[in-house]
């Protein structure tokens, strides 16, 4: 089936092509999706995006009148599209529903190891030659109460690391997981008032936007530490910078950022960036930034290539899509 791939970056070609037993005959753009590049789209059947491609109701709707049949999304996440746009124009959007929740996961334990242990600082200090142990001083993790805002099946592969740890694991689902007998669950507000590490898993909705703002914030401990590795939105990135300023929030780690279509997977380094908010995080020395790379191994590349050429197949085959994402409500 003829696909346009868009923001396809040289590890997409790779893992697709791989994967690409079908022979769909895949079309590779580095351009995001949005209403200058859509011309691009004519004349496919099905276009395959990523996180940063924002399909809103108009586009859509240009893209059925240019023939598109399938919107493939190489991504769990699926609030960067018009739903009901798509159901209105008859295109069924089908997403990766799982890719190694350990990828996530692990990368969020990173990010709490780095913060705490300041590995990062210190690898920058060795090869100078500086060999002090000064301001390096991090904490136990046993004993530490990790609070877990959502319990997919990232959440809870996360929540089943932090407990190796010998950490007490705390939880909030706004629609908890029956078979989750291992799971203490709480109030939201339990959360954050009692988490010394909170780790944001939940997706993007409407109710979960800014779900971390300044009323929120004011609940957790002083000095406790907020790690993102599910998406952006869900902090209020100005009320962090604040809680940072007045030193209430002790340690902040980010892999999804509210602004980062314009900033992440791109080389920028020669480029002056007008982003203040992002600007101003980078200038913490206890905040850490990577650029939306937790789903990055080898593992969850393979299996999105193939949940995604597997429901594209299905389509051209008329089979059921099994990974289609159902309208909301």
């Amino acid at each position: 089936m003829r696909t346009a791939v868009f923001s396809t970056q040289p590890y997409d070609r790779q893992f697709l092509d791989a994967a690409n037993a079908a022979g769909h005959e895949l079309v590779y753009f580095e351009p995001p999706l949005n209403p200058e590049t859509a011309a691009l789209a004519l004349g496919f059947p099905a276009i395959c995006t990523f996180v940063n491609d924002h399909l809103t109701a108009p586009l859509i709707r240009k893209l059925g009148d240019y023939g598109l049949k399938l919107i493939a999304l190489r991504c769990a996440g699926f609030n960067q599209v018009d739903l009901a746009a798509a159901h209105a124009a008859g295109i069924p959007v089908v997403r990766v529903p799982a890719y190694s929740p350990h990828a996530v996961a692990e990368h969020a334990v990173a990010l709490i190891l780095t913060l705490n242990r300041k590995t990062h600082k210190a690898y920058n200090r060795v090869r100078e030659g500086n060999f002090s142990l000064e301001r390096l001083e991090g904490f136990d993790l046993f004993g530490q109460t990790v609070g877990v805002v959502g319990t997919g099946k990232i959440g809870r592969v996360f929540a089943g690391i932090m407990r190796g740890f010998g950490c007490r694991v705390i939880a909030y689902d706004a629609y908890p997981a029956q078979d989750a007998v291992d799971i203490q669950y709480v109030s939201l507000e339990t959360v954050f008032r009692d988490a010394d590490i909170l780790s944001l898993h939940c997706p993007l909705t409407p109710e979960t936007r800014h779900l971390v703002n300044r009323e929120t914030l004011a609940l957790m401990k002083p000095g406790a530490m907020l790690i993102n590795t599910g998406r952006g939105g869900l902090i209020d990135t100005a009320a962090v910078v604040e809680a940072l300023k007045h030193r209430r929030l002790g340690y902040l780690g980010l892999d999804v950022y509210e602004q980062e279509e314009s900033l992440f997977f791109r080389d920028l380094s020669e480029t002056i960036i007008e982003d203040d908010l992002i600007s101003r995080l980078l200038t913490f020395p206890n905040v850490l930034v990577t650029a939306h790379q937790a789903f990055f191994t080898r593992n969850a590349l393979e299996q999105i290539a193939s949940a995604t050429l597997g429901s594209i197949s299905d389509f051209e085959a008329g089979r059921p899509l099994a990974h289609a994402v159902p309208l909301p409500g």
